[in-house]
């Protein structure tokens, strides 16, 4: 897949997510946080013309829910604390993946429904009741007492359908770049493993060396003092 537009995917679903839980306005956010790491939340405030208040209320309600992590340092002038923001995208990509199967699935029962259960509704005030319901109320609106009539259901059907189509294919791309970036994590802890590995190892290597070396002093140490011994003992003799 060609970078670019696998990159304009990726931002397309991460503006998706932070859209159903911030809301619109929220949703440029993803083109400050994108592909960067550690972003001043000053500047993220600045760009998007809010007030750090609000910018922080948006990043806040991100990272309830895991889409963004930060680090904080302390403005040595001024004293306070300045956060910065990193988006976590495979955590991202998780959280609309577990999302749009939950949808799916409400879809699903929705159809499942539609197949196997009849509906009515009041031509007068437009509103469909279950069969249940219907039964209920002896075939009559309460509202306008207007006769139920059965409800067409062959086009709600192929909405349903349809939509429950869109879905599982959203499912797929989502699935698929997700695994992507959970190759990527997992290359780099692999990545940080090996380098603390190597780390130890080269300690350990410099610390026999350390003690092969102390070994040896201490061993010419123990060798200086026999030799003056035995020198004092060749003096008292004569």
């Amino acid at each position: 897949m060609d970078d670019l537009i696998y990159f304009t995917m990726q931002v397309k679903f991460l503006k998706f997510i932070v859209e159903k839980l911030v809301g619109k306005s929220a949703t440029p956010i993803i083109d400050l946080l994108f592909d960067k790491k550690d972003v001043n939340e000053f500047i993220i405030a600045k760009k998007l013309g809010l007030t750090i208040n609000q910018t922080r209320n948006i990043l806040y309600h991100l990272s309830d829910s895991g889409l963004v992590s930060f680090i904080r340092k302390k403005d040595k002038k001024k004293g306070w604390y300045i956060y910065f923001w990193t988006l976590n995208l495979y955590q991202s990509l998780s959280f609309l993946e577990q999302n749009l199967k939950k949808e799916l699935e409400a879809l699903e029962m929705q159809l499942k429904g539609r197949k196997e259960k009849r509906f009515y509704v009041c031509k007068t005030c437009s509103i469909e009741v279950s069969e249940e319901t219907a039964l209920l109320n002896d075939f009559v609106c309460p509202e306008c007492e207007e006769v139920y009539s059965l409800a067409e259901s062959p086009e709600i059907i192929r909405q349903l359908e349809k939509s429950i189509s869109k879905i599982k294919k959203e499912i797929e791309l989502v699935s698929t770049e997700r695994k992507i970036e959970e190759k990527k994590l997992q290359k780099k802890k692999i990545g940080k493993i090996n380098r603390i590995e190597k780390k130890r190892t080269k300690e350990k290597l410099k610390k026999r060396i350390a003690d092969k070396k102390e070994k040896i002093r201490q061993e010419k140490k123990v060798k200086r003092a026999a030799k003056k011994i035995s020198s004092r003992k060749k003096i008292k003799s004569k």
